[in-house]
């Protein structure tokens, strides 16, 4: 099993603004959105079982998580509001999520508007 380049120092949920918060022992920190993170569930349901089996995560722009629970010392389940659940993020994916953000962002964007999705404006 690999191990882990990098552990969290600190994880915060701000509900309000629904944002994951994330500090890592390289010194790296993040603020992740709580819809990036829904669409960028490492579950079979969202990245499918091998390349370009993706499913397009639609509708999402409201999500909040209720719940972290912890998975050993390697990772976290984060629970979401609209019952998914299923995810199981290493240390490694989150930080891997914080440092490419903006590419996977811009990356997801482009995959709604090909589908013809218009985001909603958030609440």
């Amino acid at each position: 099993m690999r191990k882990n380049t990098v552990r969290p120092t600190d994880i915060k949920l701000h509900q309000k603004s629904r944002v994951l918060e994330i500090a890592f022992d390289d010194g790296s920190h993040f603020n992740l959105p709580c819809e990036y993170l829904r669409v960028y569930s490492p579950s079979a349901e969202v990245r499918g079982h091998g390349p370009g089996q993706e499913v397009l995560q639609l509708g999402k722009e409201n999500v909040n998580i209720t719940q972290i629970e912890p998975v050993g010392s390697y990772a976290v389940t984060l629970h979401f509001d609209d019952g998914h659940n299923t995810g199981i993020y290493s240390w490694d994916w989150l930080h891997h999520l914080g440092k490419d953000h903006d590419e996977l962002w811009k990356r997801y964007l482009e995959r709604l508007e090909k589908s013809g999705y218009k985001r909603k404006e958030i609440e």
